[in-house]
């Protein structure tokens, strides 16, 4: 960003389209985050945020891995740091981000790089890339929500297993247990994250923002409590609704059968 000594590490890019692209740009170092590329990296996900432009977000690494997790040769200025202040917390900034984020997994994700990861909305990864928890390895405690969110992706006891015993969870063992969306062939994963980035796009922006929030609001609560919360938004939306925006609702619905109908609700 401007201004920044990590200027080039964090590259954003804004398309006519929509689609935004966050790169973590590192490549000779496999991506590994020094503090100032942390806080880059937050204050990207805040701006492109606010940015009305900005439907769908794709963040991916330059190189051949995805993310190795912080740069240990400045590990007390990482977790020493101002790391409580959500403000320069990537982790943060993308759960506080109100658009899909997509990560493409182009290769190793390991740590600091898989609770990113784990902070995205949907996944693709490329063949062979693996998420890899070292925390216990090196004596890190997690603080960018490893320990609570793996177990609720993929069960408790592979989760105690992928993080106690440090072992890789591969790209294809993640897709089987439903973390992972697609595995795809190296240099297809830019190009499956844009074709599902093109979907969403299709549907009510509108609605799109709301259906993220209900479903990762949800997901921290119980079910009842879920439940509870999807029908008061539910009916506080319908309350808003104008005549105007349900005959255009019953108009796209009389058209759904058409090869080509339109999704601007």
């Amino acid at each position: 960003m401007e201004g920044s000594s990590s200027e080039k590490l964090i590259i954003v890019t804004r398309e006519p389209d929509g689609i935004a692209t966050v790169t973590i740009n590192r490549p000779k170092s496999l991506n590994s985050l020094t503090r100032p590329m942390m806080v880059d990296l937050a204050k990207a996900f805040k701006a492109l945020a606010k940015d009305n432009s900005v439907r769908v977000i794709i963040l991916s690494g330059a190189g051949r891995a995805f993310c190795s997790g912080v740069d240990l040769t400045a590990a007390q200025d990482v977790f020493k740091g101002d790391v409580k202040d959500p403000e320069t917390d990537p982790v943060v900034q993308m759960e506080q981000c109100p658009k899909p984020i997509i990560g493409a997994i182009n290769g190793l994700a390991i740590t600091a790089g898989f609770e990113i990861a784990l902070a995205c909305d949907m996944l693709v990864a490329a063949k062979g890339a693996a998420f890899v928890d070292t925390h216990a390895r090196f004596g890190i405690f997690p603080s960018w929500g490893l320990s609570q969110k793996l177990a609720r992706f993929i069960g408790p006891n592979k989760a105690r297993e992928v993080s106690l015993a440090a072992m890789p969870l591969s790209a294809e063992e993640a897709e089987k247990l439903g973390f992972v969306n697609y595995v795809v062939d190296q240099n297809e994963v830019l190009n499956k994250a844009r074709q599902l980035a093109g979907a969403i796009m299709k549907n009510s922006q509108d609605l799109v923002l709301r259906y993220k929030s209900v479903i990762n609001d949800g997901y921290k609560l119980d079910l009842r409590q879920g439940l509870a919360m999807e029908k008061e938004r539910g009916h506080k939306y319908y309350d808003g609704m104008t005549p105007e925006q349900f005959k255009k609702m019953q108009e796209f619905i009389a058209r759904r059968g058409s090869k080509k109908p339109s999704s601007k609700l």
